[in-house]
């Protein structure tokens, strides 16, 4: 087995969560500014290398009655653009709440919001991710539309 990164993608900021090499525990790593896709990629490709990445989940950002509006649009094409650059296979999965959950996170760890949330989000989108790969085998992962990955 080898690490999963996940992505928080932002219009002026990309979070980026690691998991451990067993795919148990993920934990906030960057963040990434969005100087252009090129610098983003090149940003990204070096992680991958670094940290021996299999696979790149991408937060899908559904409005909590499921339904995929602009931003959600948005983030689809930009995975698209990225899975066509990285040498791993890139998944959406449904970060409904995550940057919520982080606050919440910080909240009871004490921690004040004065820095950018983005990598815990990604961390929490990450280890909802690795706790639904338990339960079901991995060949089976889809996207939020039911496709197998981008």
């Amino acid at each position: 087995m080898g690490r999963v990164m996940a992505l928080d993608l932002g219009a002026k900021r990309i979070g980026v969560a690691i998991s451990d090499p067993t795919r148990t525990i993920a934990r906030p790593l960057t963040i990434l500014p969005r100087a252009s896709r090129r610098a983003v990629v090149e940003s990204l490709l070096r992680l991958i290398a670094e940290y021996e990445v299999e696979r790149v989940v991408v937060g899908f950002p559904r409005s909590l009655s499921g339904e995929e509006g602009p931003q959600a649009r948005w983030v689809r094409r930009e995975a698209e653009a990225l899975a066509r650059r990285l040498p791993v296979p890139v998944v959406l999965w449904d970060e409904r709440l995550s940057t919520v959950t982080a606050e919440a996170y910080r909240a009871m760890r004490g921690q004040r919001r004065r820095e950018p949330i983005d990598a815990e989000a990604a961390a929490v989108i990450l280890q909802d991710y690795l706790e639904a790969q338990r339960t079901v085998p991995e060949p089976t992962v889809r996207d939020p539309d039911g496709s197998d990955s981008l």
